[in-house]
């Protein structure tokens, strides 16, 4: 008799279980494509915050291409733990390619990795940046976001760049956030695996 039981019980666990199981697998499955049309919306506003005057975003196979070229040389550059995931043409109405929106990232952060878009012009200036993905400490290198420090980035020309803490922000240099110089070094190499892959991989 109380074997049965404990038989019976465990049978009701398991349906249990498997009743759960296959509820969460329904919600997951309801779920996954709001959340990824959620996080392309995201990156489609990024994209054309950078490029507000482009029509569309598009990539073909020499731009996977670059970027997979770029992600093999960057361990060997003074940039730290940096790639690329996307590179995309920011093209108008005309067809006329205005740039590329190239998606990377630093793992050398603050408090995890730091995920940037970042706007390059056809003459590989900087369009500018818009930060996707931050976990470091606010008031210090969430200020990353603010217009106050990605907005240096905006016009530079320099195939590549470096961090400042005197102040001075010249041609090749992004002034740190005061208290955050990881933050900053961080989002700045970012930038740089941008920059690498538009002087080095994409001819105009």
């Amino acid at each position: 008799m109380k074997n049965s039981r404990i038989i019976k019980d465990a049978l009701i666990l398991f349906v249990i279980t498997v009743i759960s199981g296959l509820l969460l697998g329904g919600v997951h499955e309801l779920t996954k494509e709001t959340i990824e049309k959620s996080g392309m919306s995201a990156k489609n506003e990024a994209n054309r915050a950078v490029f507000p005057e482009a029509s569309e975003f598009k990539t073909d196979d020499k731009l996977t291409e670059a970027v997979e070229s770029s992600n093999a040389e960057l361990p060997s550059k003074d940039y730290g733990n940096v790639g690329i995931d996307q590179a995309l043409a920011a093209i108008d109405e005309s067809g006329t390619v205005l740039g590329y929106a190239v998606t990377c990232y630093s793992n050398d952060s603050y408090n995890g990795p730091v995920k940037i878009l970042v706007g390059i012009n056809a003459d590989k200036s900087l369009k500018g940046i818009e930060v996707l993905e931050i976990n470091d400490t606010p008031g210090l290198g969430q200020l990353a976001k603010e217009p106050a420090f990605k907005g240096q980035f905006t016009g530079k020309s320099a195939e590549t760049l470096t961090v400042a803490q005197s102040g001075s922000g010249g041609e090749s240099e992004i002034n740190a956030i005061s208290g955050a110089t990881i933050t900053s070094r961080a989002v700045t190499n970012a930038v740089n695996a941008a920059l690498y892959l538009a002087y080095h991989h994409i001819e105009q």
